[in-house]
């Protein structure tokens, strides 16, 4: 994406300066990523509410859980893949290939997770990730004993809701807005 291309469709330029927490969270990414993710630059114009979708991600995706990062970013991957959201699709199938070490599972996961080869645990992950985007109204006991059938506590359980939870907002955020990935995503792990 060239320098001045905007990232999302609305006329929000991030905050000129930028707070030094801000900053220094900027150059984090750098440093650590490479890049600054576009979906931090789409944030910045707002400290607030930059703080608030960064704290709400970073506590799901890295934080303290049953689940693996790699089972957070394929459940993320899978949402978006419902929701068909551009960006989410792009960035955490990125991430699936460099974490799984297969770019063939994340090709799958983008297009349809039921073909790919997943073990037990990671199939009613995403099934019960999917019914919540689709039906999340029709699920029930049922649901989340498949999930404790394959080991899941019930924290797991929370965990996955809440993180296709999350997706699901941030997706329809994305699209809304017209966000566009780094293009650095599209040649990961690949």
């Amino acid at each position: 994406m060239k320098k001045n291309q905007k990232v999302i469709a609305l006329d929000l330029p991030p905050m000129e300066p930028l707070p030094e927490n801000v900053k220094k969270y900027f150059d984090t990414c750098l440093e650590k990523l490479g890049i600054i993710p576009n979906v931090l630059k789409a944030y910045s114009f707002d400290t607030h509410k930059l703080n608030a979708f960064s704290g709400l991600y970073n506590d799901l995706m890295l934080g303290q859980s049953g689940l693996s990062k790699l089972e957070r970013e394929m459940i993320a991957v899978v949402v978006s893949s419902v929701n068909k959201c551009f960006y989410c699709l792009v960035a955490h199938g990125s991430a699936v290939r460099e974490l799984s070490r297969n770019p063939i599972l994340g090709e799958m996961l983008v297009m349809n997770y039921r073909v790919a080869e997943l073990d037990m645990r990671q199939r009613k992950i995403l099934d019960f990730s999917v019914k919540m985007t689709e039906n999340s109204y029709k699920i029930d006991e049922s649901d989340r004993q498949k999930l404790r059938e394959v080991g899941l506590l019930d924290r797991d359980i929370w965990d996955i809701a809440a993180v296709a939870s999350f997706f699901n907002m941030t997706n329809r955020m994305a699209s809304a807005v017209d966000m566009r990935p780094n293009e650095e995503y599209h040649q990961n792990s690949r």
